[in-house]
């Protein structure tokens, strides 16, 4: 397929997907599926990791990713794009994204297109220690308190927040478990002000 611009008409649904294709795809290289879901969830931090799935299976279906030999590239030149300080895509965007078909339908009536410069700032990364789980990590003591006031906050049941907590700890493996309870409560919308407080060694 050649290389397709951002059409005017296809408007900001267009720019968020170009823009997240060109930060997934920076380094020129085909990227495993599993791959662009990290990339997405945990590296990005703009999907949770379900929604990065559903993301990357639509970004397919609706031609915007090429996969072959288990591997996944972008259908579009992504060359030059890059995004403002700050930007992130709006999550419904890349989960149920606009069908290049539209786009080169657009094309072929004579719509205008037009290159759209976007300067990509990758987004600040949670370092994460990783340790011996027989270590005297302070913050270890704080989990069950955290899963509480996650569970509290969210109306969600702890059974339910400890789920989704180890299942975000078998994905990563070496991240601790409350780290992974604090993605949880990232992904509830939970004001990451008083996490990161809750968790702060004194």
């Amino acid at each position: 397929m050649s290389a397709i611009h951002l059409v005017i008409m296809g408007g900001e649904d267009v720019e968020d997907v170009r823009r997240v294709l060109a930060i997934c795809f920076r380094d020129g290289k085909p990227l495993a599926a599993i791959d662009v879901e990290r990339i997405l969830s945990f590296d990005m931090e703009w999907l949770s990791p379900d929604d990065a799935e559903t993301a990357v299976q639509s970004l397919i279906s609706t031609g915007w990713l090429i996969e072959e030999d288990n591997s996944l590239s972008p259908s579009i030149s992504i060359s030059g794009i890059t995004a403002p300080l700050g930007w992130f895509p709006r999550p419904s965007r890349l989960t149920n994204p606009a069908s290049m078909q539209i786009i080169d339908e657009v094309e072929a009536e004579g719509g205008e297109v037009e290159t759209i410069p976007i300067a990509v700032t990758p987004a600040v990364k949670i370092e994460v220690t990783v340790g011996d789980e027989n270590d005297a990590d302070p913050r270890k003591k704080l989990t069950k308190r955290l899963t509480k006031y996650i569970a509290k906050t969210s109306k969600i049941d702890i059974e339910e927040v400890e789920r989704r907590a180890n299942r975000k700890q078998k994905a990563l493996a070496v991240v601790t478990n409350w780290m992974c309870l604090a993605l949880v409560a990232k992904e509830q919308g939970i004001q990451m002000k008083e996490i990161v407080d809750a968790l702060a060694i004194r």
